[in-house]
């Protein structure tokens, strides 16, 4: 097991459950999100993990950035013509 998830080892079964109650949950509000909402940062999601990092996302310049996010719609539109 990786160490970040040594944790999981100790947790009762009960425990896992509601672990994987907690996870999915902040898996489908990000999921469920929509519009520009998908594109901004998600400390909520990223707080689901037990680290406790506070994330600082490095991102790239804006020509490179504004690419990536072209690219991202340009995927979505291929995925809905497959």
């Amino acid at each position: 097991m990786d160490g970040l998830d040594q944790d999981l080892a100790q947790l009762s079964r009960d425990d896992l459950v509601s672990e994987v109650q907690r996870l999915r949950a902040g898996i489908r509000a990000h999921r469920d999100s929509s519009g520009h909402d998908l594109c901004w940062y998600h400390p909520a999601l990223w707080e689901l993990l037990p680290e406790g990092v506070a994330p600082n996302p490095t991102v790239p310049a804006w020509p490179a950035f504004l690419r990536g996010c072209v690219a991202y719609r340009a995927s979505l539109d291929e995925q809905d013509r497959l």
